[in-house]
């Protein structure tokens, strides 16, 4: 009886150590599978969201995640959308756990000059804000060249609203001064 009790403790030690073992293992692979997700895919993973971005220039954009891609995401708030550059915001509130990759080759090769020129070529009306002017309410007007790193952005005042962009003062903006780029919503 002796001999029983002793290989059935051997053999409950043993268990126990292959449990930990195991523990052990799946705590590792899951360190090892969220080392390998980038910020992209928790963003995709957190579409529809309602989220909040808080940007280095100091302010906050709040709205509804609709899309995300290489190098920047749009938040829809209720009359506009905004462009947000990856590297403009410090801190984002409200995204899911889930990380979905991008299963588009092509979508994970367009970058923020992608999403610039989709403007410029709409001819869409925008306000860009700078990341290191946190008290500026941003520059209005059109974006008319997109270069590789830079845009162009012909300047609207007041009081030159049906001038043509010919006629206003340009200004070049680096990618890297971008906060936020914000257009009017489709539907509004």
């Amino acid at each position: 009886m002796r001999w029983d009790a002793l290989f059935e403790d051997m053999e409950a030690q043993l268990a126990a150590r292959h449990q930990l073992d195991l523990e052990a293992e799946i705590a590792e692979r899951a360190l090892v599978d969220s080392a390998g997700v980038e910020l992209a895919d928790r963003l995709r993973g957190s579409l529809g969201r309602s989220i909040r971005v808080h940007l280095a220039a100091g302010a906050a954009i709040e709205g509804v995640l609709s899309h995300v891609g290489s190098e920047a995401l749009v938040v829809d708030e209720p009359a506009h959308q905004v462009l947000i550059p990856y590297a403009a915001a410090v801190q984002y509130a409200g995204l899911s756990r889930l990380a979905v990759p991008e299963p588009s080759r092509v979508r994970q090769r367009l970058g923020l000059g992608s999403a610039l020129r989709g403007l410029a070529r709409n001819r869409a009306r925008v306000t860009v804000v700078l990341a290191r002017r946190p008290d500026d309410t941003g520059q209005r007007g059109v974006i008319e060249t997109v270069g590789r790193d830079f845009l162009d952005l012909a300047v609207a005042r007041d009081d030159d609203s049906r001038r043509p962009a010919a006629g206003r003062p340009t200004v070049t903006i680096p990618f890297g001064a971008l906060a936020a780029i914000r257009s009017a919503s489709p539907a509004g």
